[in-house]
């Protein structure tokens, strides 16, 4: 039997920052069997297939899940976080390997905000046409997009520009005192200009206009530039959580 969702990952009380980041990328569909949270994605990326599991989980409740996901033709996936060690183990143990391990990073919007000149970044929704294209130019295409259709919380998509021209695309949602910036990406012609950081200063610009008063994002731990720009805007890096992504039959290593 599925139950409606109630988890940690969507309990605003838990855990604002998560939370954020959650109800801003959602997913297509999500159930809950017993302590385990089933996602089904629909293409919009690991973050909306992955499930979560909850104290008590048993070895059945995982063959479940396994089950549940291959009925929806995902690969199975888990999303842990730093804390869940013997979970962590448990699905070591059964074939699942280690994958992605992201970060937060998080600011006060004050922090961030600043007065950005001439026509350099707009808040727009819904995206334009060369936001979607920019973004398709780093792999984030249209099964991507309608996660960002169907965030039903404030939302807006950042346009970059630079030399007159569209350069860069972000997208950014919000839940109670927290906005999430998700899929910023910068063409690779006009980087190491600037641009990234004026985004994230029109992000939180727009936030502190929907009344929030954080600023958050995720990361993945191997991209150092990435995490190097967002500490020199002053945003203060978290603990986030890793993927556990089960091996195909057959396969080494």
């Amino acid at each position: 039997m599925s139950l409606p969702v109630s988890d940690s990952l969507s309990d605003p009380a838990s855990d604002p920052v998560l939370a954020a980041l959650e109800a801003s990328w959602p997913a297509a569909a999500t159930e809950r069997h017993g302590p385990v949270t089933l996602r089904r994605g629909d293409g919009g990326g690991q973050r909306v297939s992955a499930a979560t599991a909850g104290p008590g989980t048993t070895e059945a409740d995982l063959d479940a899940a396994e089950a549940w996901m291959r009925a929806a033709d995902q690969q199975p996936i888990f999303r842990l976080r730093p804390h869940e060690t013997d979970l962590d183990a448990r699905l070591a143990a059964r074939g699942y390997l280690r994958h992605d391990a992201v970060v937060t990073f998080t600011a006060p919007v004050a922090k961030l905000a600043r007065p950005l000149g001439g026509q350099r970044c707009f808040a727009i929704w819904p995206p334009l046409a060369v936001q979607r294209e920019i973004w398709e130019a780093d792999g984030i295409g249209p099964a991507r997009v309608a996660v960002m259709d169907r965030a039903t919380g404030a939302k807006t998509a950042i346009l970059g520009r630079d030399s007159d021209r569209p350069a860069g695309a972000a997208y950014v949602g919000s839940l109670g005192p927290v906005a999430a910036l998700h899929a910023l990406h910068v063409l690779p012609a006009f980087r190491r200009r600037g641009l990234a950081a004026d985004m994230l200063a029109a992000a939180a610009d727009w936030a502190a206009g929907q009344g929030c008063d954080r600023l958050t994002l995720l990361v993945t731990e191997a991209n150092a530039p990435a995490r190097a720009l967002y500490a020199r805007c002053g945003m203060t890096e978290g603990p986030g959580y890793h993927y556990r992504v089960l091996r195909a039959a057959g396969a080494s290593g």
